[in-house]
């Protein structure tokens, strides 16, 4: 079904297939092949680099070179790759990773000018180009090959693969994106590919099914190549896949004339015409058609085994190793060129020669650049020791640090930092000019070693969403009075007209307008490119957002419930929250997913996991809003700046009623900055979402015993009280209470520390600090299952008074003797 192809996209696979070659395309193939012969020999070296310690770890892609400048050949300025840690080839192959470059992420330098691609903090083989200008804004996409953040947990990149792909979808259909000169920076008519790779082993993986169906239903351009060297690790493809062929598995996903689906091709690793005409195929069906394809590439072979942390001569047959040897694809190649007459023996021997001589120096040059930036700090501190020896009664002791800062045959920059900080506890008791000097050196080389390793988690960009500021809702003299999720698909009717780049997906998202019509009619007023329904597929749900976030739209992914977020969760840790991190500010994935969860009634709608989520996606922030006002005013404030962000709405406010605002579209809520529901001077509680209302609905019943709280509604988790406006309130209190409906050591233990420890408030305490949370179970159904399981009016009461009646049993006298 591929239509034919272009003169300029497979001239030399037209010359291959005819066997005939002009000059200039042999001269093609023996770059091609000299590029292989690079790209192995840096494999070969850089194993040897980690075995003998100048590296932590080391994983290659030796085996897949030939079918990566294959794929190389077709992959376009515009287009995206979602890629894992073999596709060192294909990153060299268009020109996105030198062999410097490769080297200086192996031995781990920790400096962007050196390792573009994650400035050290990622092991080897993980890539990434850099799609930011310094002040965080887009570069022009469209004039660059483009790499996504690679990720090690298997197959986590197919997610974001769907969504890469889908981008070009909406732009191609979007006509007034297209229009906006903003948008031309992203797109050319979504014509751009994404490409995808994976180990075959990897294709067990849940998520990797799950892309491949929502692609065959979403029908977008996508090229997914599946390397398959028979092993996952050591184990055989036998116990990995049923009928030990992914294709085979795959082949009712198979187009058809009259039925839609993925476009399945095969071919073999070694097979240099083969392959060059197969992704020829495939580049145009995608690009031309957006149908995607899944290329299966056969007979790969791994010469080194899975990593440098095992030898796969422990599980390989000899007959198997042999069969390696000789169906390696550099050797298959050269032979091929030998009987094809486009280079003779010694022609190939010398062209090898030159290829490990060029690896040999770039190996050289990277090691020597990771060095000398550390000889530089080593012989900074050693200078100042020098000075603190002769001045120091500690002479000795500072001697032995000196020689063992230095010792080290592995430079590494901890070794010089750990001199100096023991150095400064030897003589603490000593006042010295040449102690203060390295003081002043630790203090300025701390700062520098944040930005190498602690920067970029959230966006230091003047587009970060806690730049926004506060506009509050504005009301009429007699607001109207509507149910809370009228107020929130007002605001979103708002943002879908002001945002074009905008759009949200989901499950029962589109017609239905959401299980709880918070977007009631909006796919039929913005179009079901914009508003659409999915599958139930939580993580490519997820995927989808990242990927198109990656490509410059603003999508949100709606999760439809909280419990339901756990599906997805290992997109949202390992993926989401690190984009911006593991690529050193390079790129951005300014996401939101929404959600709906709390006090909803039954076992797996009852699910408050917040210790988790808190914990598990640093780098996303966390709003949970306590009604849907404040849930309009977080979209509003997030889809102003440039982070990614999980908007928990609370399930029991969509029939509340709440006044309905004048400025839909334009209030904004603050991140980090609490709200004080309700002043007061005896204790404070802090609280948020569904909980925080019910802490509310006690404070009356609590006055009429004579105890004022002052109850405070934190909104946001990620980021928590950025103002330290909870330590004033305890300063006034000096008691506090924090209930949510998390598990015991849960959000409530992560507030009191962010209080207690970090604003330190302990120091504030005149009684013991309380947490209330819910069961360690999830809630039995039905309203008594929902009030024995967590905190209710009674419970929230009784801690109250119980704190106020150790501190005064005259006058709050014990309910319960």
């Amino acid at each position: 079904m591929a239509q034919t192809e272009t003169k300029e996209q497979t001239s030399l696979a037209s010359q291959l297939a005819s066997g005939s070659y002009t000059d200039d395309h042999k001269q093609e193939i023996l770059d091609d092949y000299k590029l292989a012969v690079m790209s192995r020999e840096a494999s070969y070296i850089g194993r040897k680099e980690t075995l003998t310690g100048k590296a932590k770890f080391g994983i290659f892609g030796d085996g897949k070179e030939l079918p990566q400048i294959a794929m190389a050949k077709y992959f376009k300025n515009g287009d995206f790759r979602a890629g894992y840690y073999r596709d060192q080839t294909f990153m060299m192959a268009i020109g996105q990773v030198t062999v410097q470059q490769f080297f200086a992420q192996l031995y781990a330098h920790a400096n962007v000018d050196e390792e573009p691609h994650s400035g050290g903090r990622q092991m080897n083989a993980h890539f990434s180009t850099r799609s930011l200008n310094d002040d965080g804004r887009w570069k022009d996409l469209t004039e660059m090959k483009n790499t996504s953040p690679d990720i090690s947990p298997t197959a986590g990149q197919m997610s974001r693969l769907l969504g890469l792909a889908q981008a070009s979808e909406i732009y191609r259909n979007h006509e007034s994106l297209l229009e906006d000169e903003e948008f031309q920076r992203f797109s050319e008519n979504g014509d751009e590919i994404a490409w995808g790779t994976i180990g075959d082993a990897s294709t067990s993986e849940g998520v990797f099914w799950e892309t491949i169906n929502a692609a065959g239903v979403l029908q977008v351009p996508m090229v997914m190549s599946v390397w398959d060297d028979g092993y996952g690790i050591s184990v055989p493809r036998k116990y990995q896949t049923t009928k030990e062929s992914i294709s085979e598995v795959l082949s009712g996903f198979q187009r058809t004339e009259d039925k839609e689906g993925l476009e399945i091709l095969t071919v073999n690793a070694w097979d240099y015409p083969a392959l060059m005409q197969t992704y020829s195929q495939a580049e145009q069906i995608a690009r031309e058609e957006h149908v995607p394809v899944l290329i299966h590439v056969q007979e790969v072979t791994q010469p080194q085994g899975h990593s440098t942390s095992g030898s796969h001569e422990r599980y390989k047959s000899d007959e198997r190793l042999e069969w390696e040897e000789e169906f390696c694809c550099i050797n298959k190649t050269r032979n091929w060129l030998i009987d094809e007459g486009i280079a003779s023996e010694e022609e190939l021997e010398a062209l090898e020669d030159e290829a490990k001589e060029d690896v040999k120096e770039a190996q050289k040059a990277a090691w020597k650049s990771f060095k000398d930036e550390l000889k530089e700090e080593l012989q900074t501190v050693e200078g100042i020791l020098d000075n603190l020896i002769a001045e120091s009664s500690h002479a000795e002791a500072l001697k032995k640090i000196k020689k063992n800062m230095g010792a080290p045959l592995i430079p590494l920059r901890k070794y010089i930092v750990t001199g100096a900080r023991k150095a400064l506890r030897i003589t603490r008791n000593e006042q010295l000019d040449s102690r203060s000097e390295l003081q002043q050196w630790l203090d300025e080389n701390n700062e520098e070693n944040a930005e190498r390793y602690h920067s970029h988690l959230y966006s230091e960009t003047d587009q970060s969403p806690l730049n926004i500021e506060e506009v509050e809702p504005e009301y009429s003299d007699d607001p109207e009075k509507v149910d809370g999720r009228l107020v929130l698909r007002d605001n979103f009717d708002k943002i879908f007209e002001k945002y074009p780049e905008t759009l949200v997906f989901g499950e029962d998202t589109g017609k239905l307008g959401d299980v709880n019509k918070g977007l009631e009619n909006m796919q039929d007023k913005f179009g079901e490119l914009r508003v659409r329904d999915t599958g139930i597929r939580e993580a490519t749900i997820l995927g989808q957002g990242i990927g198109m976030a990656l490509r410059g739209l603003r999508p949100i992914a709606e999760i439809q419930y909280l419990d339901y977020l756990l599906y997805c969760f290992q997109g949202l840790s390992d993926d989401l929250a690190t984009v911006r991190y593991r690529s050193m500010g390079g790129q951005k994935a300014p996401l939101i997913v929404r959600t709906r969860g709390h006090r909803l009634e039954g076992i797996w709608h009852t699910g408050s996991p917040m210790g988790t989520i808190i914990n598990g996606i640093r780098g996303v922030h966390v709003c949970v809003p306590r009604n849907l006002t404040d849930a309009a005013g977080m979209y509003n404030t997030l889809l102003q700046g440039d982070d990614p962000a999980l908007v928990i709405e609370p399930l029991n406010a969509y029939r509340l009623k709440e006044d309905k605002p004048e400025n839909l579209g334009e209030f904004t809520v603050p991140l980090g900055i609490p709200n004080v529901v309700s002043e007061g001077s005896d204790i404070t509680i802090v609280s948020y979402g569904s909980t925080c209302n019910i802490c509310e609905s006690v404070l009356s019943e609590l006055e009429e015993v004579g105890i004022s709280a002052e109850l405070i509604d934190v909104r946001t988790l990620l980021p928590f009280d950025r103002n330290h406006d909870i330590v004033e309130s305890l300063k006034k209190t000096n008691r506090i209470l924090f209930v949510d409906e998390d598990v015991p050591g849960g959000a409530s233990a992560f507030m009191m520390n962010k209080v207690l420890q970090e604003q330190k408030g302990y120091y504030y305490l005149d009684s013991e600090p309380q947490c209330l949370t819910a069961k360690e179970h999830r809630a039995a159904y039905g309203s008594d299952g929902d009030y024995f399981s967590k905190p209710n009016e009674e419970d929230i009461f009784e801690a109250v008074y119980a704190l106020m009646s150790e501190a005064n049993p005259a006058k709050y006298p014990p309910i319960y003797e």
